[in-house]
C-alpha cells in the first residue's frame, strides 16, 4: 500500500502539497466557522502558523538534501522531532475541526453561515493531508536522505591521514 501511495505522492509531489496545504492552513487559522470572519487579533490564532514555521523549515532542510544529495544530519534530526510533535498540534487540530463539525446540528436555531460546511470539510481534510503527508515526508527522508545513524558519520569524512 506504502508503494501505491508513493506511486502518487511522489517526494516533490509531497513536498509541494504539504506546503500549499500549510499556507491554506495558516490562512484558515483566523477564519471563525461560526461566524465567517477573519480575527487577527486572537493571539491564540497565531498559534499554528507559529508551528507550522517548523515543518516549512523541515521541508526546505529535506528538499535541499535531495537535490545536494547530502547525508542527514543532527540538526535536521532535531528538526524532525520537533516535528514530531508538531504532528500532535496537526493531529488535536483534526479532532477539532472534526468537533466543530459535529456540533452543526446543535445550533439549528441560529444563524450559521452558508460557508460553514464547505470550509469546515475543507479544513478537516487538510489537516488530516497534512498529517498523513507528514509521515509520508518522514519514510522520504529515511529512503532519500538517509536514517540518522551518526556513529559511524566519521567513515564519510576525508581525513588528512589517508
Amino acid at each position: 500500500m506504502l508503494k501505491s501511495i508513493k506511486g502518487i505522492f511522489t517526494w516533490k509531489r509531497t513536498l509541494l502539497l504539504s506546503l500549499v496545504s500549510i499556507v491554506v492552513l495558516n490562512i484558515f487559522s483566523f477564519y471563525g466557522l461560526y461566524t465567517n470572519k477573519f480575527y487577527f487579533f486572537k493571539v491564540d490564532n497565531y498559534i499554528f502558523p507559529i508551528l507550522s514555521l517548523v515543518h516549512l523549515v523541515f521541508l526546505y532542510v529535506m528538499w535541499f538534501k535531495i537535490k545536494e544529495r547530502e547525508l542527514s544530519d543532527p540538526p535536521m534530526r532535531n528538526l524532525e522531532y520537533g516535528l514530531y510533535i508538531v504532528s500532535l498540534v496537526y493531529l488535536f487540530k483534526i479532532f477539532e475541526t472534526l468537533f466543530t463539525l459535529s456540533s452543526y446540528g446543535d445550533y439549528e436555531n441560529h444563524l450559521i453561515p452558508g460557508t460553514f460546511l464547505p470550509i469546515g470539510i475543507l479544513m478537516f481534510i487538510l489537516y488530516t493531508l497534512l498529517f498523513g503527508l507528514t509521515f509520508l515526508t518522514f519514510s522520504y527522508r529515511k529512503q532519500l536522505v538517509g536514517t540518522y545513524v551518526f556513529d559511524d558519520m566519521n567513515q564519510h569524512v576525508d581525513n588528512w591521514n589517508s
